[in-house]
């Protein structure tokens, strides 16, 4: 089986079937490399805020749009985008073999869609526009089923050096055309976008001259270098123009390539609306190329989730802990109660997805918690200690216990109320055998526990329990102590005393 075969039976066992019902469509763009990032993994995997760039757009969409497909364009390591991505409702993968530019990537997406079956609005978003959100994604949505266009271009301002902007140029209407002659209603209006490496092609000396309803428009090749909005690469389309005009692009540019931008000219050029806005915060335009825009738009979303928190949590280093995005929302969902959440996060702390915080719950220096984690009220989380487990594993934690320094617990484990896990415990359970440790238990020591039960009332230290279960035998329920509880050796026949050297 070729590789493209093999491509095509992986993007159809991960696609959905697209639902004609709903109205609204995202296009992702995800099938380019990026030679510039400089690294074996996919431009669309590296991750802001410990989330693939590419399925925070695809995050974006869903939550900005109403009800909406999505189309994921792969290309280049598509298998990793793929499988990263995963299988989803209504969500459809799309192989592009020869990346040729944007709009044959929408060429290549469209193909997923029977136009006789379908009259909604598309919307299309870069895979590397990982700062994006709902808002913005609402925001542009809103703002083109108002506009009644037909084509509307998210755009940005650049407040840089303007020698640095490569982003392709918003030529509008100016106030007067190549004749001299009032612009009127026009004055302002999208003409089309011109890319970077194409206003450098240009003659030096001699003007560009485009055509816009029926006038000519004149412009210097500095005129165009020096204009500041540009194109962000997100559009929003009524699917059959964008139907009709999609394969009419031409190539005839600097790169050979199809570029998308070209179907302003040819949406005005058949009479077509077009339009562009700009959202408020820029920041939601950035795309990266290479490994140091990409850690500052990192840097970016830590400031937005300290910015969410600083107010109602205490972070003791702003520039050093990490908090999911959906931890951040459960957290805020917990403040709107009123109660004060008394909830401390250390330097270097990490709260991953899944992770349930609690009222005066504390994360103290450099520990790690991720997956479904649950926990109670008044625990602290001491110093490097160490919680995860799988997907559909959970662990929780009771009310008024303590995990200590460096302490690990991974996998399906139930810790009671008023524990105390002492320094550098390891307590594992699996699927088919969870931990489960009772109220009032203290385990200390060089202790290891896997898949066991724990009575309530006891003292676990230095013992390895392997898929026991440990009783309280005092009739009174008084505290019992486990110590120095060893299983039989297994191999001990490998095992021999070393010899001195002579």
């Amino acid at each position: 089986m070729s590789g493209n075969d093999n491509y095509k039976k992986l993007t159809d066992e991960y696609s959905d079937s697209f639902d004609y019902s709903k109205k609204e469509t995202a296009i992702i763009l995800a099938a380019g490399h990026g030679k510039r990032i400089k690294s074996k993994v996919s431009k669309m995997l590296h991750k802001i805020w410990e989330v693939p760039t590419v399925e925070r757009v695809y995050n974006a969409c869903q939550r900005g749009l109403q009800n909406a497909n999505a189309i994921l364009v792969v290309g280049i390591k598509a298998d990793d985008v793929i499988k990263t991505v995963g299988k989803k409702e209504s969500l459809i993968y799309a192989y592009q073999e020869v990346q040729r530019g944007t709009g044959h990537a929408v060429q290549i997406a469209l193909e997923k869609i029977d136009s006789s079956k379908y009259d909604g609005t598309v919307f299309i978003f870069p895979g590397d526009m990982g700062l994006i959100d709902q808002a913005t994604v609402a925001f542009f949505r809103n703002k083109f089923l108002e506009s009644s266009s037909d084509m509307m271009v998210l755009t940005g301002m650049y407040d840089g050096d303007i020698g640095n902007n490569y982003y392709g140029r918003i030529v509008r209407a100016k106030d007067r055309d190549a004749e001299g002659a009032s612009s009127g209603n026009d004055m302002g209006n999208v003409i089309e976008i011109i890319e970077y490496k194409d206003i450098l092609s240009l003659n030096d000396t001699e003007p560009y001259v485009t055509n816009y309803k029926g006038r000519k428009y004149s412009f210097t090749k500095k005129e165009l270098l020096e204009i500041r909005e540009f194109n962000s690469g997100v559009f929003a389309f009524r699917f059959k123009p964008l139907s009709e005009l999609i394969n009419k692009i031409s190539s005839d540019n600097a790169q050979k390539e199809i570029y998308l931008t070209d179907l302003i000219a040819l949406f005005n050029k058949n009479g077509y609306k077009v339009s562009a806005v700009t959202p408020e915060r820029q920041y939601v335009l950035m795309g990266f190329n290479n490994k140091s825009v990409l850690r500052e738009m990192d840097n970016i979303a830590r400031e937005l989730a300290y910015d969410k928190l600083k107010d109602i949590v205490m972070i003791h280093d702003p520039e050093d802990f990490f908090v999911d995005d959906e931890v951040i929302d459960y957290i805020l969902k917990m403040d709107k109660n009123g109660e004060p959440l008394d909830i401390e996060i250390g330097k270097g702390a990490y709260l991953g997805r899944g992770v349930k915080p609690n009222y005066n719950v504390k994360f103290n220096k450099n520990c790690y918690l991720f997956g479904s984690i649950d926990l109670g009220k008044n625990i602290t989380i001491h110093d490097g200690a160490h919680l995860s487990c799988f997907e559909n594993q959970t662990i929780s934690v009771g009310d008024n216990t303590q995990i200590y320094w460096n302490d690990v617990i991974r996998g399906q484990v139930k810790i009671g109320s008023n524990c105390a896990i002492e320094s550098g415990v390891r307590i594992t359970g699996s699927d088919d055998s969870p931990v489960i440790i009772g109220n009032n238990v203290t385990v200390k020591g060089t202790t290891y526990i896997f898949g066991s039960e724990i009575d309530e009332n006891l003292l676990v230290e230095h013992s390895v329990l392997i898929n026991k279960k440990v009783k309280n035998p005092n009739a009174d329920g008084s505290l019992f102590k486990v110590r120095f509880y060893i299983p039989e050796t297994e191999g001990a026949e490998a095992i021999e005393d070393k010899k001195a050297r002579p």
